[in-house]
């Protein structure tokens, strides 16, 4: 296992007697600025980092722990203190040495916690069901990183990482929130036998302070899902292994954090996902079926809000790599009431927006079942699938419909039944010129490798005129998206590798709301 670095307990008292904090709660905008941050690091510019950790199998759930992993829930929070002269002295010899200190507040014990393990506030059922143990961790380390604000508390940016193997014989996924039995082999899941489904090992490099002058901070989190990878030097474990890494580094006081992701297949690992999250602070979150935790002190809700944030894509992931300039989850019911954790009838429903210029469209005129029933442009005219002088279908990768739909349009195609652990409803859409009224790219290479850009996109006003379904005669939903995220899903394609860094992220909702 790769050694990490945290502070002794005893120095971190020495550090709470003698400093004062640089850290400052980020706040509301003042009532000059036309918008404010729905995020609690507002723009990622905290010098004191709030970032998780999380894992999901084939259907977001954890199935099995990985060897001497724990549970796949860990944190990286911290303070930055300024050492000062302790009262009545006007000298202090370490703030010359050591003029800045962090405070880690989530320990490698508790990082380490898995099912079996009781730690504070955890329920007794939990402790041996690993998906439940899982989800109470997140709420557990929540509330160890958890900082106050207004108009809510906010807790972590959230990594997550998913594998797309999946054994039938196993019987591990319900198929649109219903339990059934082994199955298979289908060819749509990649799975090399017993234990396909494993979860990742992750290894953690605490944020330190660095360089010369000790004012860079760096941490990472990285692993693999090859369980016999050797990261004894915290290299890539070879280059036939699947692999994940996320580094973030940032000049002390100044600027934004820098994210780096890297995201490797492999043969036994073909299909895999790296995203950051923003996600719901309360309640559920994307794919989420549980009590989440995350960045969003305000939830943004269509068609009130926009996402900022600058993207430079180093590596594409290859042909299959659908990689996301923007993902936004969701649920509600198909009657557009909210979701209230019953499986079998609460909907995800996803849009993505794929940035790989490679990726076709396979929704057109000659084959309607993956579009959309209708398109809306800006100025709210709608046009059905089969005006096909007028609809857009360039600009569609794929509509799949919800499992439980009943009144669903056909033809269709239903989504993947147990890539959730309820039924969902995805829309993907392409670089076209029909999204540039809304800050999208309009055309195929925008923002891809050699193409970095800060992005605003009105991500409100569009999902509010992106087709979902609701059953007929039923009030329309309220979109509130619990989950805004960005990042790679490489598609059963074997030996590719997707690089990439974020900075600057931001929601921005309008101050008139509040």
């Amino acid at each position: 296992m790769a050694p990490s670095k945290v502070l002794s307990d005893s120095y971190i008292v020495l550090a709470v007697l003698i400093v004062s904090s640089l850290s400052s709660v980020v706040s509301l905008s003042s009532e000059k600025n036309e918008h404010v941050s729905a995020v609690g690091d507002s723009g990622m510019r905290r010098d004191g980092l709030r970032l998780a950790i999380e894992s999901w199998n084939q259907c977001n759930e954890v199935g099995e722990e990985a060897p001497q992993m724990g549970s796949p829930r860990a944190a990286d929070c911290f303070d930055v203190y300024k050492a000062s002269p302790q009262p009545g002295e006007d000298r202090c010899s370490l703030c010359n040495k050591v003029p800045y200190m962090l405070v880690h507040r989530v320990t490698e014990k508790e990082n380490r916690l898995g099912a079996g393990q009781p730690f504070a506030g955890v329920k007794q059922e939990a402790l041996d069901n690993v998906d439940l143990y899982a989800a109470e961790k997140e709420v557990y380390l929540g509330s160890k990183c958890q900082v106050e604000d207004k108009p809510n508390p906010w807790q972590f940016w959230m990594i997550m990482l998913k594998s797309g193997n999946m054994d039938t014989y196993a019987a591990k996924c319900p198929k649109n929130g219903h339990k059934v039995g082994p199955f298979g082999p289908p060819d749509q899941f990649p799975c090399f036998g017993k234990g396909c489904m494993n979860q990742p090992l992750i290894y953690h490099n605490y944020t330190t302070l660095q360089g010369r002058k000790r004012n860079t901070l760096k941490g990472r989190f990285y692993g693999s899902w090859d369980l016999d990878a050797d990261f004894s030097n915290e290299m890539m474990g070879g280059n036939n292994i699947s692999y994940h890494s996320v580094t973030w580094e940032k000049k002390l006081g100044k600027g934004s954090w820098i994210f780096h992701h890297v995201l490797r297949t492999s043969i036994k690992y073909p299909w895999l996902m790296l995203y950051l999250r923003s996600d719901a602070t309360t309640g559920f979150s994307g794919g989420y079926h549980y009590p989440t935790r995350g960045m969003l002190k305000i939830i943004p809700e269509s068609p009130d809000f926009k996402v900022k944030f600058t993207l430079k894509v180093i590596r594409g992931g290859g042909p299959n790599s659908q990689f996301y300039l923007m993902d936004i989850g969701s649920c509600w019911k198909n009657n557009g009431q909210s979701c209230d954790g019953d499986v079998t009838s609460d909907v995800t429903r996803y849009s993505e927006m794929i940035l790989n210029p490679e990726t076709p469209s396979w929704c057109n005129a000659n084959d309607l079942k993956l579009c959309p029933p209708y398109h809306t442009f800006p100025n709210g005219t709608r046009i059905h699938r089969n005006d096909t002088a007028r609809f857009p279908y360039e600009a569609y990768h794929l509509y799949c419909a919800p499992g439980n739909g009943e009144y669903t349009e056909k033809p269709n195609v239903m989504c993947d039944p147990y890539s959730n652990p309820q039924p969902q409803e995805i829309l993907q859409i392409l670089p076209n010129p029909v999204w540039g009224d809304y800050g999208y790219p309009t055309k195929k290479g925008e923002g891809w490798i050699g193409d970095s850009r800060t992005w605003v996109l009105d991500v409100g006003r569009l999902s509010q005129s992106l087709y979902f379904y609701q059953d007929p005669g039923t009030a329309p939903a309220r979109r509130k998206w619990t989950s805004i995220d960005l990042g790679a899903e490489i598609y059963k394609d074997p030996n590719q590798v997707a690089e990439w860094t974020v900075t600057d992220f931001d929601i921005l909702v309008p101050m008139k709301l509040f």
